[in-house]
C-alpha cells in the first residue's frame, strides 16, 4: 500500500518541569478564583533545582497562601523526595507577585464598546485582555475529536502516571514524555501506528531492559489499539539508555513552554498565546477555548469532518474583530454560511464567552497536564456538545436567506 504521510505529536507527563509550572500556575488561578470569581490573574512560575518563582500581576479580592499551594501541587505530582531531584517541603519559593496594569485593567473593566455605548449591553463590558489570534480545531479521527497522534501521546502520558501512583511500576519517577507517529493511507485515513516514542524517569537501579519490558505490557498495550501496531512498528523507549536525573533537577520549567502539547499537538494553527495561569479576560485561553467549542460543534453536527476556526481580538475590545473558518475541503455548506451560524449560536465577546464555558469556576489545574481539549476524563464546558441543535437551525435559517 502507498504510504501518504506521516505525522508525529507528543505529550509529557505531570513531572516534567514545564508541566510542573503549568500546574503551579493554574493552582494557583484555581485558588484566586476560588475566593473571587472575578480575579483577574497571570501568573507565571519558574523552576529549576531546588527553587521555585512564582512572578506575573493579580488583581483580586482574595489572600491566598502561595506557598501552600505551591508544596501542595508538588507533592500531588510526586516529587516528595531529595532523590527524585525535588523535594516538595524543602525547595525554595520565591513569590514575586505585582497588581494588574492600571491600563489594562482599565480596558478589561470597561470595553470600547460600553465606553462609547455602541449598542452595548451587559456583556459588552469585559474587553479583550490583550490582543491576538486563537485557534480551535476539531476531526472526525477519533471518539474526542481529537488528531489521532496527540490524543494516543496524551493517553500514554496519562497511563504512566496511573502506573506509577498505583505501584503497578514502582520503579517508575515523575518525569515522562510520549511521542506517537501516526502512519496515513494515500486516502487520508489512518492506516497504523509507524513509531511510539517513550522516555520515563526511573529509578537508579533498573536496567534498561526490565522498563522496556514492563512499558510495553503495562503502558503501551493497554492503550494503543491493537489494530494500529504490528511487527513493523518501531518502538524507541528510553532510547538514551538512562533517564534518572528529570524534573527541575534535570531541566528548567516555565509556564506556557508546552503550548503544542496542550492544543492539538500541532495538527492545527495556535496564535502563540499560552494558558495556563491565565483567568479568562485573556482571550489567549478563553478564545482557544471558545474557538474547540465551535470547531467540535461542527464536525459533531455533521457540517464537516475537520474545521478549524480562527478568531481574533484587540485589546479593550469586546466584538472579536474576526472570525474565520476552514474545513479543508470537508464541509457540506460554505464557510460563508457557517460564520453566519456560528454568530448567531455562539457568542465570542470575552463575557459572553465566560458565561457560555463557566470559566469563572476554579477548574483549571486539571487541565494543565494531558492536554485542554479532547479530554473524555473530564466534564469540561468547552467540550460538551449542547449547542448542537441550535447551530443546525441556525445553519438552515442561513441557507433559506
Amino acid at each position: 500500500m502507498k504510504v501518504g504521510r506521516l505525522f508525529t505529536s507528543e505529550s509529557v507527563t505531570e513531572g516534567h518541569p514545564d508541566k510542573m509550572a503549568d500546574l503551579i500556575s493554574d493552582a494557583i488561578l484555581d485558588e484566586f478564583l476560588r475566593k473571587d470569581p472575578h480575579a483577574h490573574v497571570a501568573c507565571e512560575t519558574l523552576l529549576t533545582t531546588g527553587l521555585v518563582i512564582v512572578s506575573g500581576e493579580v488583581r483580586a479580592n482574595a489572600d491566598i497562601d502561595i506557598q501552600k499551594i505551591v508544596r501542595q501541587t508538588i507533592r500531588e505530582i510526586g516529587y516528595t523526595r531529595a532523590k527524585y531531584g525535588f523535594d516538595a517541603d524543602t525547595c525554595s519559593v520565591l513569590i514575586a507577585l505585582d497588581e494588574q496594569s492600571s491600563d489594562i485593567a482599565q480596558g478589561v473593566d470597561a470595553a470600547v464598546e460600553s465606553r462609547q455605548a455602541l449598542n452595548a449591553d451587559s456583556l459588552d463590558k469585559i474587553g479583550a485582555g490583550d490582543q491576538g489570534l486563537m485557534f480551535g480545531y476539531a476531526t472526525d479521527e477519533t471518539p474526542s475529536y481529537m488528531p489521532m497522534a496527540i490524543w494516543l501521546s496524551h493517553q500514554l502520558t496519562h497511563r504512566l502516571a496511573v502506573v506509577r501512583k498505583e505501584g503497578i511500576v514502582p520503579y517508575l519517577r515523575p518525569d515522562g514524555k510520549a511521542q506517537v507517529t501516526v502512519e496515513y493511507d494515500a486516502q487520508g485515513q489512518i492506516h497504523r501506528i509507524h513509531t511510539i516514542v517513550l522516555s520515563t524517569q526511573h529509578h537508579d537501579d533498573i536496567a534498561n531492559e526490565k522498563i522496556v519490558k514492563d512499558m510495553l505490557e503495562h503502558v503501551i498495550r493497554p492503550v494503543i489499539p491493537a489494530q494500529y501496531l504490528d511487527d513493523q512498528t518501531i518502538y524507541h523507549i528510553n532510547p538514551t539508555g538512562r533517564f534518572v536525573i528529570g524534573g527541575p533537577q534535570g531541566d528548567t520549567g516555565l509556564t506556557g513552554r508546552k503550548i503544542i502539547v496542550d492544543t492539538y499537538g500541532g495538527a492545527a494553527h495556535h496564535g502563540g498565546g499560552a494558558f495556563s495561569g491565565k483567568d479568562a479576560t485573556k482571550v489567549d485561553r478563553s478564545g482557544s477555548y471558545a474557538a474547540r467549542y465551535i470547531a467540535k460543534h461542527i464536525v459533531a453536527a455533521g457540517l464537516a469532518r475537520e474545521a478549524e476556526v480562527q478568531v481574533a481580538y484587540a485589546i479593550g475590545v469586546a466584538h472579536p474583530v474576526s472570525i474565520s473558518v476552514n474545513t479543508f475541503g470537508t464541509g457540506i455548506v460554505s464557510e460563508e454560511v457557517l460564520i453566519q451560524a456560528i454568530l448567531k449560536t455562539f457568542d465570542l465577546r470575552p463575557a459572553g464567552i465566560i458565561k457560555m464555558l463557566q470559566l469563572d469556576q476554579p477548574l483549571y489545574k486539571q487541565t494543565a497536564a494531558y492536554g485542554h481539549f479532547g479530554r473524555e476524563d473530564l466534564d469540561l464546558p468547552w467540550e460538551r456538545l449542547d449547542r448542537l441543535e441550535i447551530l443546525r437551525d441556525a445553519i438552515k435559517s442561513q441557507e433559506k436567506m
